[in-house]
């Protein structure tokens, strides 16, 4: 079992993932980190298939899982900590727009907590996908409970055993508030850290589409709808211990 297993959902990122993977890998050779790095391809139509194949060959620690068709953000995060086997698992956008040398943050408070939680600093992001984030906040907030100070940010560390033991079942953009319902559910240990975002150069993002955002609308609700007796709630993972390989250690 590998400490961390970064996973990284993609879907026509063939512009972005050389550099992402390139920036990840010398992140973790420079800190000695027992790692392997997951890429999910969500059914990409461009050369992304392609691009991983060839990066395959160049970086031993790099696996590859692909949907035939896509599927939608949710559930490449699904396949992604289904198919982690890391320690801890962290998740980073395959876009271009998280450094990994955050993750130096975090690293040390897996010593007390089971998930560290990514906020952005200063988004990066046009002015009407700040706004629809906000709203969607607030809706999450209002429906679930759940208050974060960012809930879809894509930079997250979290305990891999406790994570593949999440029941998530949401395909799209929902995935993110039915994570942290989930850790609130079941009480999981977490604090929140600020990291930098930078301007997306490649590619086009689909969170403003309004079929993502009727999609995730409807997640939503059925995550309400679920009777929390149903689902038994998990022992809490074991904490690490001093001994515990992190931080290049």
């Amino acid at each position: 079992m590998p400490f961390l297993t970064v996973v990284l959902p993609a879907f026509n990122e063939a512009d972005n993932l050389p550099k992402t993977i390139e920036s990840v890998h010398g992140y973790l050779r420079r800190r000695q980190l027992d790692a392997e790095i997951l890429v999910v391809d969500d059914g990409s139509t461009d050369r992304t298939a392609e691009v991983l194949e060839r990066l395959r060959g160049r970086y031993p620690e790099l696996r590859v899982l692909r949907h035939p068709v896509n599927r939608g953000y949710g559930a490449a995060l699904r396949t992604g900590f289904a198919g982690s086997t890391g320690e801890w698992v962290h998740l980073m956008d395959s876009d271009g727009q998280f450094d990994i040398a955050d993750l130096d943050r975090f690293l040390p408070l897996t010593q007390g907590h089971e998930a560290v939680l990514g906020y952005r600093l200063r988004r990066q992001d046009p002015f009407y996908r700040r706004i629809n984030a906000w709203l969607w906040g607030r809706v999450v907030g209002f429906i679930l409970g759940v208050r974060v100070r960012d809930l879809d940010c894509a930079f997250k560390l979290m305990d891999g055993s406790l994570l593949r033991r999440f029941p998530l079942r949401s395909d799209g953009a929902g995935i993110s508030a039915e994570l942290l319902f989930m850790m609130q559910k079941w009480r999981v240990r977490r604090v929140e850290v600020g990291v930098e975002h930078y301007p997306r150069v490649s590619g086009r993002s689909t969170g403003a589409n309004p079929r993502v955002i009727l999609r995730a609308l409807g997640e939503l609700l059925e995550m309400r709808r679920r009777d929390p007796r149903s689902e038994p709630v998990p022992a809490t993972a074991p904490m690490a211990n001093a001994e515990r390989r992190h931080a290049g250690g």
